[in-house]
Order: C-alpha cells, then sequence, then structure tokens
C-alpha cells in the first residue's frame, strides 16, 4: 500500500453570498479535480435544490482536492446564523479555517458568530478578502475590521498575526497584492500547505473518531461523517459508540469506510488519524459521539450546541381542501418524518403533543424550520403550521428570559429614522449606527428574537428593498413584556366554493386580496388583509345578480388588482396567534385555526375572560 499523502484540513468560513462556495468551485478547476472538459453545475458544491433557488449554503459538505503531492480536505459550511449547528460541529475535524470576506460588506455578524467558535478551538485563520474587482470594494478598511473583530474575539498574538490574500472567487485568482485584477489561485494553494498544522494526531493509539455529520443512506443506513482522531481503522474492525458521558451506546463493525474525493465519496479499506471519513454499519450512534475501538473508555470532548429558540407547531392538514395535492397527510407519516429530521439534523427538537395530531418542532430560527417545511411539501406532504413563538426560559431568581438577537441592518440614509422607529416599536435597543459609506448607514440593535418574528417583509417594503437584515443569537435576556404585533385584521370567507370575480371587485375597496378569480376557497380561510384592525367575514363567491336589463357594457370586463402572493417564510411571518398556513405540495393558503365562525367567537370570548 503507498504512503499516504501529507495532510492539511481547513473549513471556508464566509457570511451569506460572500463567495466561499464560488471559490472552492474554482480551487476544484485549479486543482485538476474537473476536467478542463467536465461539465460541472455552477457552485458544484451547493446540490441541494433549496441551495441552488435561495443562492445559500445549508448543508455542511467535505471535500477534497490535490495538489502539488498533498491531500487538502475543504468543508464548505453554511454561512446563515439558523445552521449554525452545522458550524459548530465542523470546526471540530479541521486545524485551520480560510477567513473570507466581501470587499464591500466587510466583517458581517455571522462571521463574528462563527469565528469567535473557531478562535476559540485555538485554530489559525487565513483571512481572504474576496470581490476585491468590486467598483465599490474598500478592501484596507476591511482589513481593519477584521483585526478588530479578532481583538473583540479574545484572538491571541498568533491568532492576530494572520496572513492576508486579495482574491477573485469568481475570476480564480489570488494574490498578496491588493491591486492585482489576474493570476491564479496558486499563492492560496501554497498558503493553505505553509500555513495550515498538519493534524498532530496519534497514529499509533487506539482507533478513536468523533460524529460530526450524520445522514441516511438507502443501502448503507446511518453514515457518520467526522475526522479520525487517532489510530488506524480498516474495513469490518470491530467498533463501539460511547456518549458525551462516557456510557456505550452500541456496539458493532465498521462495515463501509468512505473518503472524499472531489465531490464523490468512494470507498476505501483503510483509514488513519486526520483522515476525514464516513463510516457505515452503526444503528443508534449519533452526532456528537464517539465512534472507537472496544478498548476505549474515554469519549472525545464534543462541543454543545447553542440551544433552539423558536418553535412551531406541525399538524395534520385538517382543512376542507386536504389530501387533493399532497399524498402524505396522517401524523403517522409526520411523525416519522419529524423524528427522521431530528435524527439527522441536531439543532432541531420535535415534540409529540398529547393528542397526536400535532408535534412541536424547536429550532434555531424561521430560515432554518422554513427549510423543513418546504422540503417535506416537496416530498408530497400536507401541514398545518403555526405561528413562530419563541421559547422562554427562567433565570435563576425565577424571572422569566427570552432570546435575544444582535440585529445589523445596512440601509440607505434616507430610511433609516423609519427602521429605527420600527425596531424601537419592536422593543429594540439601538447599540450602534454610523455611515457605511455610498450613502448607506449601519444599524445595529439588541432586539427581542418575538419583536422580529414578521418583521422581514415589512422592513424590505420601508426600504423599498435595498434594505440588508443580518441576525445572530446573542444571548437570553430580561423578558420584554407585551410587543404589538399585526396592526391590520383580515378577510375571512363565510362560505366554500370558487372566488368570483365579481365578488372580489367588490371586496377590493376593503383592503389587500390573497386570492384570484376561480381559487378554492372554504369557510373560516383568509382571502385578504382587511383595511381596519378588525377581523371581518365576507363573501368571495356572490355572483351579479341577472336582470332583463341589458348592460351598458362598462362592467362587462372587471379588472383586479393582481393579489397579493405570500412566500412560506411570508406567510409564516405573517399569521397571527390564531391563524395557521395550510401547506401542500401545490399551495400555500392562510386560514384560521377553528374554522368554524361560531367556536370561533366561543374561543375569543374565553380568550377575552382569561
Amino acid at each position: 500500500m503507498s504512503a499516504p499523502l501529507p495532510l492539511r484540513n481547513i473549513a471556508i468560513i464566509a457570511h451569506v453570498d460572500h463567495g466561499k462556495t464560488t471559490l472552492v468551485d474554482q480551487l476544484f478547476r485549479q486543482s485538476g479535480t474537473f476536467r478542463d472538459n467536465q461539465r460541472v453545475d455552477e457552485r458544484a458544491m451547493d446540490s441541494n435544490d433549496l441551495e441552488k433557488e435561495r443562492g445559500i449554503t445549508i448543508l455542511a459538505k467535505p471535500t477534497s482536492i490535490e495538489w502539488n503531492g498533498y491531500r487538502i480536505n475543504i468543508v464548505d459550511t453554511p454561512g446563515h446564523a439558523d445552521f449554525g449547528a452545522e458550524v459548530e460541529r465542523i470546526l471540530s475535524m479541521v486545524d485551520g479555517v480560510i477567513l473570507l470576506v466581501d470587499s464591500a460588506e466587510g466583517a458581517m455578524p455571522q462571521t463574528k458568530f462563527v469565528t469567535g467558535k473557531a478562535l476559540g478551538l485555538g485554530l489559525k485563520p487565513i483571512v481572504v478578502v474576496n470581490k476585491i474587482d468590486r467598483p465599490d470594494g474598500r478592501a484596507n478598511e476591511v482589513l481593519d475590521e477584521v483585526f478588530d473583530l479578532f481583538v473583540g474575539l479574545d484572538a491571541n498574538d498568533e491568532q492576530l498575526d494572520f496572513p492576508t490574500l486579495y482574491a477573485s472567487g469568481r475570476n480564480g485568482y489570488a494574490s498578496e497584492d491588493i491591486d492585482a485584477r489576474d493570476g491564479s489561485l496558486e499563492p492560496l494553494f501554497q498558503l493553505i500547505v505553509d500555513h495550515v498544522p498538519a493534524p498532530a494526531l496519534e497514529v499509533e493509539a487506539p482507533f478513536s473518531f468523533l460524529a460530526t455529520l450524520l445522514d441516511r443512506d438507502n443501502f448503507m443506513g446511518r453514515v457518520l461523517t467526522g475526522r479520525v482522531q487517532s489510530g488506524t481503522i480498516k474495513v469490518n474492525d470491530p467498533i463501539r459508540a460511547l456518549d458525551r458521558d462516557g456510557k456505550v451506546v452500541e456496539t458493532g463493525r465498521a462495515s463501509k469506510l468512505l473518503t472524499f474525493r472531489g465531490l464523490d465519496r468512494v470507498p476505501v479499506e483503510e483509514a488513519r488519524a486526520g483522515d476525514i471519513i464516513a463510516i457505515a454499519g452503526m444503528e443508534k450512534a449519533t452526532v456528537a459521539n464517539t465512534i472507537a475501538a472496544p478498548e476505549v473508555t474515554d469519549p472525545i470532548a464534543a462541543q454543545p450546541i447553542d440551544p433552539p429558540t423558536l418553535a412551531m407547531r406541525f399538524a395534520v392538514n385538517d382543512s376542507p381542501l386536504a389530501g387533493r395535492e399532497g399524498d402524505k397527510v396522517t401524523s403517522r407519516l409526520i411523525r416519522d418524518r419529524l423524528m427522521r429530521e431530528a435524527e439527522t439534523n441536531v439543532a432541531i427538537r420535535v415534540t409529540e403533543s398529547a393528542d397526536k395530531d400535532s408535534f412541536e418542532v424547536a429550532g434555531r430560527g424561521e430560515l432554518q424550520l422554513g427549510v423543513v417545511i418546504e422540503t417535506m411539501r416537496r416530498e408530497g406532504f400536507e401541514l398545518g403550521i403555526s405561528r413562530p413563538r419563541v421559547l422562554f426560559q427562567t433565570d435563576e431568581d425565577g424571572n422569566r428570559t427570552e432570546p435575544y438577537e444582535t440585529v445589523v441592518i445596512d440601509v440607505d440614509d434616507e430610511f433609516s429614522g423609519t427602521v429605527v422607529e420600527k425596531m424601537q416599536r419592536r422593543k429594540a435597543e439601538l447599540t450602534e449606527m454610523r455611515p457605511s459609506g455610498q450613502g448607506k448607514t449601519r444599524i445595529t440593535f439588541s432586539a427581542p428574537s418575538r419583536g422580529l418574528i414578521g418583521y422581514h417583509g415589512e422592513f424590505l417594503s420601508d426600504t423599498r428593498g435595498t434594505g440588508i437584515m443580518n441576525r445572530l443569537f446573542e444571548k437570553y435576556g430580561p423578558y420584554k413584556g407585551q410587543i404589538e404585533g399585526r396592526i391590520n385584521g383580515v378577510l375571512i370567507s363565510n362560505a366554500a366554493g370558487e372566488a368570483v370575480a365579481y365578488a372580489l371587485n367588490a371586496l377590493e375597496d376593503r383592503g389587500i386580496l390573497f386570492v384570484k378569480p376561480q381559487d378554492k376557497l372554504y369557510e373560516g380561510m383568509i382571502i385578504g388583509e382587511n383595511a381596519k384592525p378588525d377581523d371581518l367575514e365576507v363573501n368571495p363567491m356572490k355572483s351579479k345578480q341577472l336582470t332583463n336589463f341589458r348592460s351598458s357594457g362598462k362592467d362587462d370586463a372587471i379588472r383586479l388588482t393582481p393579489p397579493k402572493i405570500m412566500t412560506l417564510e411570508q406567510a409564516i411571518a405573517y399569521i397571527d396567534d390564531d391563524e395557521m398556513v395550510e401547506v401542500t405540495p401545490q399551495s400555500i393558503r392562510l386560514r384560521k385555526a377553528i374554522l368554524d365562525p361560531h367556536e370561533r367567537k366561543k374561543a375569543n370570548r374565553k380568550k377575552e375572560a382569561a
């Protein structure tokens, strides 16, 4: 067997849309991982459909390239705060990090979150200022911001003495020269090899491995990915799984070993300390478990994972239109699917309700839970989703506490006043406000998560779509009391059938409509937003009375304003506590949780009395 190549394990950290996946694509090409004539999707590592549509990385993925006799294992990590659990676990697999920052946007809140975790683990960063060819780039200022960020995160002297490269991932070059506008990524490859230490692990000790990612394969069953911390392992070697307290979870054999070559997982006969591999053969072992030789008794220390801060109720779809568009509608199928999700996504917690017809799903944020719902509807599920609610805690003195987020907003100067006013109405505290150049202002708030539910759509309207908002879990802090919710009431259908243009035309004066003619409706379904604060029951199926008099023609062609069509995230953020979103593979409908108007009034009276 030939001697293994010297190893370098590195993670790429960046904020959403700072170009890390594009940079990895270019590393593939320039190392020869892709042939010149090979057809590869742009941003090849974002292979999940939702990732391609949203332009973000959701799943952490290891990959591997060979360059000048070295094997470089690279992990492309999620940049969005809701997928932070992935990032924390990934960092325990690597010996160095590339911190990628946009030459115009600079260090963003998520950069702070992940970089803090990396520095805390003692990893030495390489800073790459990307998109150096942007006309609004400000590379020198961005570099100063990164240095200040490191100081604020208590980086040690060695970490503060970081090497820097200026790059364009899209155009495939990196250089120490800030004015370079062509070249290759050779300087980046060389810097990884020179600056990132080889894994300092014991090859002669018994085999041990920390499971950091978990997925399921139809043929191999549960597949655990992580880095071999010590020793060597061969196919069919006996292994056992230990939890964080050292208790044996299960024993078994390594039925298959896989390693990463480019974008593929390929089987190997043996792996040794430092290798990033996937192991099949265990039925119960999960993330943060230590997989080791039978003689190992001490587990590897695993990173604790920040707690979920938000929960939604996933219920069986009980609307009159249930079962017409999806083929997975029973509570048993929903339960099995959610349990599978919680098994591979450790940032999610699923609790079954007493009536067995609904499940509380807790996670890091609206985007993370929205991705779960979107994935399920594409698989044929029908669901009823409640308004998100934050998870409260209690401090040592028995006082109620709630999750807070750091919110960083980049907005045109003219809209900053509106944003500050709206955020303060949602109980946010302004912590910093400064000009960021190009007629923009950067505003930082500390805000209770409760106040941010449903604000993003309003924020985009207030800033004419030009504002950028970034949120990051900060802490659990004092309960802020009542926060104002949606100001307007809704228009509720009082009958079932198909919407009629004549009726909708008459309702346009009442508010904003969410439906169009011929849409199927039912009693209790929300068809629009009322211009006034109260809910209003209306008849969207009312037809024009026929008479013996001929029409003059002026009302023959009814022209309706196009309805407001909401995305899944917008719908979830819009609804109130007594409302739900009906999600099917083809439709997103808003409805009252209690469809019967008499039962709804009874419930409201009880609530007011309480």
